[in-house]
Protein backbone atom coordinates (compact mmCIF):
# COMPACT_ATOMS: atom_id res chain seq x y z
CA UNK A 1 0.00 0.00 0.00
CA UNK A 2 1.31 3.45 -0.15
CA UNK A 3 0.15 6.57 1.71
CA UNK A 4 -1.02 10.21 0.76
CA UNK A 5 -1.06 12.39 3.99
CA UNK A 6 -0.50 15.35 5.56
CA UNK A 7 3.19 15.34 4.61
CA UNK A 8 3.10 11.32 5.29
CA UNK A 9 2.47 7.78 3.38
CA UNK A 10 2.98 4.31 3.07
CA UNK A 11 1.54 0.65 2.05
CA UNK A 12 -0.28 -1.86 3.74
CA UNK A 13 -2.38 -5.02 3.13
CA UNK A 14 -6.07 -5.46 3.87
CA UNK A 15 -7.80 -8.28 2.41
CA UNK A 16 -11.41 -8.47 0.82
CA UNK A 17 -12.68 -12.21 -0.39
CA UNK A 18 -15.21 -12.15 -3.14
CA UNK A 19 -18.72 -13.73 -2.57
CA UNK A 20 -18.82 -17.00 -3.89
CA UNK A 21 -15.49 -18.08 -3.64
CA UNK A 22 -14.52 -21.20 -2.38
CA UNK A 23 -13.24 -21.36 0.81
CA UNK A 24 -9.45 -22.21 0.88
CA UNK A 25 -7.47 -24.63 2.48
CA UNK A 26 -5.90 -21.65 4.41
CA UNK A 27 -8.32 -21.25 6.41
CA UNK A 28 -7.65 -22.34 9.97
CA UNK A 29 -8.96 -21.58 13.71
CA UNK A 30 -6.91 -18.98 15.50
CA UNK A 31 -3.66 -19.10 17.06
CA UNK A 32 -3.73 -19.03 20.40
CA UNK A 33 -1.00 -19.21 23.32
CA UNK A 34 -1.43 -19.46 26.78
CA UNK A 35 -0.84 -16.54 29.11
CA UNK A 36 2.00 -18.45 31.26
CA UNK A 37 4.49 -18.60 28.24
CA UNK A 38 7.45 -20.37 29.28
CA UNK A 39 10.88 -19.46 27.86
CA UNK A 40 10.69 -22.48 26.01
CA UNK A 41 7.94 -21.10 23.87
CA UNK A 42 9.31 -18.10 23.07
CA UNK A 43 9.63 -18.35 19.21
CA UNK A 44 9.73 -16.81 16.01
CA UNK A 45 7.91 -16.78 13.19
CA UNK A 46 8.71 -19.25 10.43
CA UNK A 47 10.16 -17.43 7.15
CA UNK A 48 9.77 -20.11 4.15
CA UNK A 49 11.06 -17.97 1.35
CA UNK A 50 11.39 -13.79 1.30
CA UNK A 51 10.35 -11.82 -1.44
CA UNK A 52 11.24 -7.87 -1.85
CA UNK A 53 9.46 -6.38 -4.67
CA UNK A 54 10.77 -4.33 -6.67
CA UNK A 55 7.04 -2.38 -8.16
CA UNK A 56 4.29 -1.27 -5.83
CA UNK A 57 2.35 -3.37 -8.79
CA UNK A 58 4.15 -6.66 -7.71
CA UNK A 59 2.27 -7.00 -4.51
CA UNK A 60 -0.73 -7.54 -6.05
CA UNK A 61 1.25 -10.34 -8.20
CA UNK A 62 2.49 -11.85 -4.75
CA UNK A 63 -0.81 -12.01 -2.72
CA UNK A 64 -2.69 -13.64 -5.67
CA UNK A 65 0.51 -16.17 -6.19
CA UNK A 66 0.46 -17.26 -2.04
CA UNK A 67 -3.95 -17.38 -3.04
CA UNK A 68 -3.79 -19.67 -5.65
CA UNK A 69 -1.07 -22.11 -3.42
CA UNK A 70 -2.54 -21.61 0.01
CA UNK A 71 0.66 -20.02 1.40
CA UNK A 72 0.34 -17.50 4.14
CA UNK A 73 2.45 -14.01 4.17
CA UNK A 74 3.70 -11.82 6.26
CA UNK A 75 4.16 -8.34 5.68
CA UNK A 76 7.78 -7.25 6.72
CA UNK A 77 9.31 -3.47 7.01
CA UNK A 78 11.74 -2.47 9.80
CA UNK A 79 10.62 -5.53 11.48
CA UNK A 80 9.37 -3.85 15.29
CA UNK A 81 6.84 -6.24 15.88
CA UNK A 82 6.75 -8.16 19.04
CA UNK A 83 3.39 -10.32 19.74
CA UNK A 84 3.43 -13.45 20.14
CA UNK A 85 0.62 -13.99 17.50
CA UNK A 86 3.61 -13.68 14.81
CA UNK A 87 5.28 -17.10 16.34
CA UNK A 88 2.04 -18.72 14.10
CA UNK A 89 3.25 -17.63 11.07
CA UNK A 90 4.92 -20.29 8.48
CA UNK A 91 4.78 -18.74 4.86
CA UNK A 92 6.51 -15.89 2.59
CA UNK A 93 7.58 -12.64 4.19
CA UNK A 94 6.90 -9.56 1.71
CA UNK A 95 9.99 -7.43 1.97
CA UNK A 96 9.06 -3.52 1.47
CA UNK A 97 12.88 -2.46 1.33
CA UNK A 98 12.62 -1.56 -2.27
CA UNK A 99 9.74 0.70 -1.91
CA UNK A 100 11.12 3.58 -0.31
CA UNK A 101 10.44 6.69 -2.58
CA UNK A 102 8.62 9.66 -0.63
CA UNK A 103 6.95 12.04 -3.63
CA UNK A 104 6.05 15.39 -2.31
CA UNK A 105 2.87 16.95 -4.25
CA UNK A 106 2.73 19.95 -6.26
CA UNK A 107 1.32 21.93 -3.67
CA UNK A 108 3.54 21.28 -1.14
CA UNK A 109 1.00 19.83 1.26
CA UNK A 110 1.18 16.65 1.28
CA UNK A 111 3.44 13.97 0.34
CA UNK A 112 2.74 9.92 -1.38
CA UNK A 113 5.36 7.76 0.80
CA UNK A 114 5.91 3.65 -0.12
CA UNK A 115 5.47 1.12 2.20
CA UNK A 116 8.90 0.66 2.76
CA UNK A 117 9.84 4.14 4.46
CA UNK A 118 10.79 4.76 7.65
CA UNK A 119 10.99 7.61 9.81
CA UNK A 120 15.00 8.63 9.78
CA UNK A 121 15.17 9.03 5.92
CA UNK A 122 11.98 10.71 5.85
CA UNK A 123 12.36 13.11 8.36
CA UNK A 124 16.29 13.55 6.83
CA UNK A 125 14.54 14.26 2.80
CA UNK A 126 11.64 16.58 4.09
CA UNK A 127 13.62 18.94 6.52
CA UNK A 128 16.22 18.92 3.39
CA UNK A 129 12.73 20.13 0.93
CA UNK A 130 11.66 22.69 4.03
CA UNK A 131 9.01 20.40 5.48
CA UNK A 132 8.43 17.94 8.55
CA UNK A 133 5.75 15.44 9.14
CA UNK A 134 4.88 13.16 11.88
CA UNK A 135 6.39 9.94 12.22
CA UNK A 136 7.00 7.69 15.46
CA UNK A 137 9.94 8.67 18.13
CA UNK A 138 12.47 6.52 16.49
CA UNK A 139 13.96 6.89 13.54
CA UNK A 140 14.08 3.10 12.59
CA UNK A 141 10.28 2.64 12.49
CA UNK A 142 8.16 2.54 9.49
CA UNK A 143 5.53 4.90 8.87
CA UNK A 144 3.20 2.80 7.41
CA UNK A 145 3.12 -0.06 10.69
CA UNK A 146 3.31 2.79 13.27
CA UNK A 147 0.76 4.94 11.30
CA UNK A 148 -1.72 1.44 11.12
CA UNK A 149 -1.71 1.18 15.11
CA UNK A 150 -2.34 5.14 15.23
CA UNK A 151 1.44 6.43 15.39
CA UNK A 152 2.66 8.50 18.53
CA UNK A 153 5.43 10.80 18.06
CA UNK A 154 7.04 14.17 19.11
CA UNK A 155 4.76 16.15 16.72
CA UNK A 156 1.60 14.98 17.42
CA UNK A 157 0.35 17.70 19.58
CA UNK A 158 1.07 20.49 16.79
CA UNK A 159 -0.03 17.81 14.35
CA UNK A 160 -1.62 14.42 15.45
CA UNK A 161 -0.59 11.25 15.48
CA UNK A 162 0.56 9.86 12.02
CA UNK A 163 -3.31 8.16 11.28
CA UNK A 164 -4.36 11.93 11.97
CA UNK A 165 -2.46 12.43 8.57
CA UNK A 166 -3.27 10.25 6.44
CA UNK A 167 -5.04 11.55 3.32
CA UNK A 168 -5.37 8.67 1.40
CA UNK A 169 -3.84 5.05 0.90
CA UNK A 170 -3.20 2.17 -2.09
CA UNK A 171 -4.35 -0.61 -0.50
CA UNK A 172 -3.45 -4.24 -1.64
CA UNK A 173 -6.91 -6.46 -0.93
CA UNK A 174 -6.42 -10.45 0.00
CA UNK A 175 -7.69 -11.39 -3.09
CA UNK A 176 -4.99 -9.10 -5.12
CA UNK A 177 -6.89 -6.35 -6.17
CA UNK A 178 -6.05 -2.94 -5.39
CA UNK A 179 -7.68 -0.32 -4.50
CA UNK A 180 -7.43 3.58 -3.36
CA UNK A 181 -8.56 3.95 0.09
CA UNK A 182 -9.87 7.84 1.80
CA UNK A 183 -12.33 9.86 3.08
CA UNK A 184 -14.60 9.34 -0.26
CA UNK A 185 -13.74 5.54 -1.20
CA UNK A 186 -14.03 2.66 0.74
CA UNK A 187 -14.63 5.32 3.52
CA UNK A 188 -15.33 2.41 5.99
CA UNK A 189 -11.19 0.80 5.31
CA UNK A 190 -10.46 4.54 5.85
CA UNK A 191 -11.74 4.64 9.01
CA UNK A 192 -10.06 1.13 10.19
CA UNK A 193 -6.66 1.93 9.12
CA UNK A 194 -6.56 4.97 11.01
CA UNK A 195 -5.50 3.45 14.47
CA UNK A 196 9.99 21.80 13.07
CA UNK A 197 12.83 23.93 13.40
CA UNK A 198 15.56 23.19 15.44
CA UNK A 199 15.08 21.92 19.00
CA UNK A 200 16.50 22.49 22.19
CA UNK A 201 17.10 19.32 24.01
CA UNK A 202 17.46 18.50 27.82
CA UNK A 203 18.90 15.70 29.67
CA UNK A 204 18.36 14.86 33.52
CA UNK A 205 19.48 11.99 35.52
CA UNK A 206 18.35 11.58 39.45
CA UNK A 207 18.71 8.97 42.17
CA UNK A 208 15.58 7.10 43.32
CA UNK A 209 15.09 9.58 46.54
CA UNK A 210 13.75 12.06 43.59
CA UNK A 211 11.10 10.05 42.31
CA UNK A 212 8.17 11.93 44.02
CA UNK A 213 9.48 15.67 42.93
CA UNK A 214 9.97 14.21 39.53
CA UNK A 215 6.48 12.48 39.32
CA UNK A 216 4.84 16.29 41.06
CA UNK A 217 6.61 17.84 38.20
CA UNK A 218 5.88 15.67 35.06
CA UNK A 219 1.71 15.60 36.40
CA UNK A 220 2.39 19.21 36.55
CA UNK A 221 3.80 20.17 33.31
CA UNK A 222 1.28 17.77 31.43
CA UNK A 223 -1.43 19.15 33.48
CA UNK A 224 -5.06 17.52 32.24
CA UNK A 225 -4.18 17.20 29.13
CA UNK A 226 -2.55 20.48 28.72
CA UNK A 227 0.91 20.16 28.31
CA UNK A 228 2.43 22.71 25.79
CA UNK A 229 2.39 21.85 22.16
CA UNK A 230 6.19 23.12 22.21
CA UNK A 231 7.27 20.67 24.87
CA UNK A 232 6.67 17.60 21.93
CA UNK A 233 7.86 14.91 24.18
CA UNK A 234 9.48 13.63 27.09
CA UNK A 235 10.96 10.31 27.66
CA UNK A 236 12.26 8.48 31.00
CA UNK A 237 13.79 5.26 32.39
CA UNK A 238 14.17 3.74 35.23
CA UNK A 239 17.37 1.49 34.67
CA UNK A 240 20.94 0.54 35.90
CA UNK A 241 23.97 2.56 35.24
CA UNK A 242 26.94 1.28 37.27
CA UNK A 243 29.02 4.17 37.55
CA UNK A 244 26.17 5.70 39.64
CA UNK A 245 25.57 2.54 41.74
CA UNK A 246 25.99 -0.88 41.24
CA UNK A 247 22.54 -1.79 44.06
CA UNK A 248 19.78 0.23 42.42
CA UNK A 249 18.19 1.71 39.83
CA UNK A 250 18.00 5.91 38.99
CA UNK A 251 16.08 7.85 36.94
CA UNK A 252 17.08 9.16 33.53
CA UNK A 253 14.55 11.59 31.42
CA UNK A 254 14.93 13.28 27.95
CA UNK A 255 12.74 16.56 27.31
CA UNK A 256 12.24 17.94 24.22
CA UNK A 257 11.38 21.47 22.86
CA UNK A 258 10.28 22.81 19.78
CA UNK A 259 12.13 26.25 20.30
CA UNK A 260 15.15 27.86 22.00
CA UNK A 261 16.75 27.00 25.30
CA UNK A 262 15.45 30.82 26.60
CA UNK A 263 11.40 29.45 25.52
CA UNK A 264 12.07 25.85 27.10
CA UNK A 265 13.50 27.67 30.49
CA UNK A 266 10.03 28.38 32.16
CA UNK A 267 8.66 24.72 31.85
CA UNK A 268 11.65 23.18 32.75
CA UNK A 269 12.69 25.09 35.54
CA UNK A 270 10.67 23.00 38.14
CA UNK A 271 13.10 19.80 37.18
CA UNK A 272 15.94 22.50 37.37
CA UNK A 273 15.15 23.12 40.98
CA UNK A 274 15.46 18.78 41.63
CA UNK A 275 18.48 18.14 43.00
CA UNK A 276 20.08 15.76 39.94
CA UNK A 277 23.56 13.28 39.51
CA UNK A 278 23.77 15.34 35.67
CA UNK A 279 22.30 17.11 33.28
CA UNK A 280 22.91 18.32 29.70
CA UNK A 281 21.07 20.32 26.85
CA UNK A 282 21.98 21.76 23.92
CA UNK A 283 19.86 22.48 20.66
CA UNK A 284 19.88 19.79 18.23
CA UNK A 285 18.45 20.47 14.64
CA UNK A 286 15.26 17.98 14.08
CA UNK A 287 16.65 15.16 11.70
CA UNK A 288 19.42 14.71 13.97
CA UNK A 289 16.81 14.26 17.42
CA UNK A 290 16.79 10.39 16.94
CA UNK A 291 20.46 9.99 17.83
CA UNK A 292 20.67 12.27 20.07
CA UNK A 293 17.90 10.66 22.26
CA UNK A 294 20.11 7.45 21.42
CA UNK A 295 17.04 6.00 18.66
CA UNK A 296 18.48 7.01 15.89
CA UNK A 297 18.85 4.71 12.85
CA UNK A 298 22.21 3.14 13.93
CA UNK A 299 21.51 3.38 17.92
CA UNK A 300 20.90 0.03 20.30
CA UNK A 301 17.49 0.50 20.33
CA UNK A 302 16.92 0.15 16.28
CA UNK A 303 19.58 -2.69 16.73
CA UNK A 304 17.88 -5.81 15.48
CA UNK A 305 20.04 -8.65 17.33
CA UNK A 306 18.40 -8.71 20.40
CA UNK A 307 15.27 -10.57 21.66
CA UNK A 308 12.81 -7.96 23.23
CA UNK A 309 10.11 -8.57 26.06
CA UNK A 310 7.81 -6.45 26.26
CA UNK A 311 4.60 -5.23 28.26
CA UNK A 312 3.10 -1.85 27.81
CA UNK A 313 0.09 0.25 29.60
CA UNK A 314 -1.52 3.32 28.33
CA UNK A 315 -1.90 6.42 31.34
CA UNK A 316 -3.76 9.67 31.22
CA UNK A 317 -1.28 10.63 34.16
CA UNK A 318 1.23 9.54 36.54
CA UNK A 319 -0.01 7.71 39.90
CA UNK A 320 2.88 8.53 41.93
CA UNK A 321 1.77 5.75 44.54
CA UNK A 322 2.14 3.64 41.90
CA UNK A 323 5.37 4.99 40.46
CA UNK A 324 7.28 3.82 43.63
CA UNK A 325 5.88 0.58 43.85
CA UNK A 326 7.03 0.17 40.13
CA UNK A 327 10.44 1.43 41.06
CA UNK A 328 10.62 -0.87 44.13
CA UNK A 329 9.29 -3.74 42.80
CA UNK A 330 12.08 -3.33 39.57
CA UNK A 331 14.67 -2.85 42.24
CA UNK A 332 14.19 -5.78 43.92
CA UNK A 333 13.97 -7.55 40.76
CA UNK A 334 17.07 -6.72 39.40
CA UNK A 335 18.66 -7.70 43.02
CA UNK A 336 17.47 -11.02 43.28
CA UNK A 337 18.70 -11.42 38.98
CA UNK A 338 21.47 -9.38 38.25
CA UNK A 339 21.56 -10.49 34.78
CA UNK A 340 18.65 -8.63 34.00
CA UNK A 341 19.72 -5.34 35.52
CA UNK A 342 21.99 -5.09 32.01
CA UNK A 343 19.12 -4.94 29.71
CA UNK A 344 15.65 -4.44 31.20
CA UNK A 345 14.45 -0.62 32.08
CA UNK A 346 10.99 0.97 32.83
CA UNK A 347 10.25 3.27 29.79
CA UNK A 348 7.74 6.33 30.55
CA UNK A 349 7.10 8.41 27.31
CA UNK A 350 4.96 11.22 27.68
CA UNK A 351 3.46 13.59 24.71
CA UNK A 352 1.82 16.80 23.93
CA UNK A 353 -1.11 15.93 22.93
CA UNK A 354 -3.28 18.90 22.04
CA UNK A 355 -3.90 18.04 18.31
CA UNK A 356 -4.19 14.38 19.17
CA UNK A 357 -7.12 15.14 21.65
CA UNK A 358 -8.58 17.33 19.55
CA UNK A 359 -9.83 14.71 17.31
CA UNK A 360 -13.32 13.31 17.50
CA UNK A 361 -12.23 10.21 18.91
CA UNK A 362 -15.14 8.04 16.52
CA UNK A 363 -13.23 9.51 13.37
CA UNK A 364 -10.76 6.43 13.27
CA UNK A 365 -10.56 3.19 14.86
CA UNK A 366 -7.65 4.50 17.50
CA UNK A 367 -9.01 3.91 20.69
CA UNK A 368 -6.87 5.49 23.27
CA UNK A 369 -7.10 9.53 22.42
CA UNK A 370 -7.12 10.06 26.40
CA UNK A 371 -4.18 8.21 27.36
CA UNK A 372 -1.40 11.08 27.19
CA UNK A 373 1.63 8.56 28.50
CA UNK A 374 2.61 5.42 27.54
CA UNK A 375 4.46 2.70 29.84
CA UNK A 376 6.37 -0.06 28.69
CA UNK A 377 8.56 -2.45 30.55
CA UNK A 378 11.88 -3.80 28.33
CA UNK A 379 13.97 -6.72 28.11
CA UNK A 380 16.73 -6.62 25.16
CA UNK A 381 17.72 -9.88 25.63
CA UNK A 382 21.39 -11.71 23.94
CA UNK A 383 20.38 -14.66 21.94
CA UNK A 384 19.76 -17.55 24.08
CA UNK A 385 20.47 -15.89 26.97
CA UNK A 386 17.59 -18.16 29.00
CA UNK A 387 16.45 -15.10 30.60
CA UNK A 388 13.08 -15.00 28.84
CA UNK A 389 11.60 -16.80 31.53
CA UNK A 390 12.48 -14.38 33.94
CA UNK A 391 11.01 -11.84 32.20
CA UNK A 392 7.81 -13.28 31.38
CA UNK A 393 5.77 -12.36 34.60
CA UNK A 394 2.65 -9.73 34.49
CA UNK A 395 1.41 -8.19 37.66
CA UNK A 396 -1.94 -8.86 36.20
CA UNK A 397 -2.69 -5.06 35.60
CA UNK A 398 -5.64 -4.58 33.09
CA UNK A 399 -4.47 -1.78 30.82
CA UNK A 400 -4.48 -0.03 27.82
CA UNK A 401 -2.21 -1.46 25.48
CA UNK A 402 -1.15 0.71 22.70
CA UNK A 403 -1.38 -2.08 19.83
CA UNK A 404 2.14 -1.25 18.92
CA UNK A 405 3.93 -2.07 21.78
CA UNK A 406 1.19 -5.00 22.88
CA UNK A 407 2.98 -8.32 23.47
CA UNK A 408 -0.24 -9.92 22.46
CA UNK A 409 -1.07 -11.63 25.79
CA UNK A 410 -3.39 -8.54 26.31
CA UNK A 411 -7.62 -8.86 26.05
CA UNK A 412 -8.94 -7.54 22.59
CA UNK A 413 -10.52 -4.45 24.33
CA UNK A 414 -7.33 -3.64 25.88
CA UNK A 415 -6.19 -3.32 22.26
CA UNK A 416 -8.66 -2.31 20.03
CA UNK A 417 -10.98 -0.17 22.89
CA UNK A 418 -13.20 -0.28 25.83
CA UNK A 419 -16.34 0.66 24.22
CA UNK A 420 -18.42 -2.28 22.75
CA UNK A 421 -19.55 -0.89 19.35
CA UNK A 422 -16.00 0.31 18.38
CA UNK A 423 -14.79 -2.99 18.73
CA UNK A 424 -18.19 -4.54 17.24
CA UNK A 425 -17.45 -2.00 14.23
CA UNK A 426 -13.60 -3.38 14.05
CA UNK A 427 -14.88 -6.66 14.16
CA UNK A 428 -17.66 -6.14 11.15
CA UNK A 429 -14.67 -4.59 8.79
CA UNK A 430 -12.43 -7.42 9.67
CA UNK A 431 -14.97 -9.54 8.78
CA UNK A 432 -16.13 -7.55 5.49
CA UNK A 433 -12.56 -7.32 4.45
CA UNK A 434 -10.61 -10.03 5.68
CA UNK A 435 -13.44 -13.01 5.43
CA UNK A 436 -10.63 -15.70 5.88
CA UNK A 437 -8.61 -14.03 8.56
CA UNK A 438 -5.52 -14.43 6.10
CA UNK A 439 -3.97 -11.01 7.88
CA UNK A 440 -3.77 -12.64 11.67
CA UNK A 441 -0.07 -12.47 12.50
CA UNK A 442 -0.46 -9.05 14.60
CA UNK A 443 -2.73 -9.14 17.61
CA UNK A 444 -5.80 -10.13 15.72
CA UNK A 445 -8.88 -9.12 16.22
CA UNK A 446 -10.12 -12.03 16.46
Amino acid sequence: MKLFTGLASSIVFFQMIAAGLVVPSYLQPPFTTPRDLSSAEVQLPKIQVVIEPGLESDISKIVKFCNKNSIDFLVYNRGHGTPKSLASFNGIQISMSNLDKVTIQPDGKSAWLQGGTHAGPVIKYLWDKGYVTTTGACDCVGLAGAGLGGGHGRLEGLYGMISDNFRQLNVVLADGSAIRVNAASHSDLFWAIRGAGHNFGINYLWRGDKLNDVFVALNTLHGNGTTPVNMTANVGNFLMVPAISETEPVIFWQFTFRGTATEAAPYLAPFDAIASVSSNSGDVPYPEIGHAQSVGEDDIACRSTADRIITTAGLQTYNITAEQQIWDSFKKRIAEHPDIAKVAFILHEGFSTQAVEDKDPASSAYPFRADRHLMQFQGNLPPNSGLEGQMLQSPGRLPDAYVNYASGFESVQEQYGHEPWRVARVRGLKAKYDLFNRFRFYNPIL
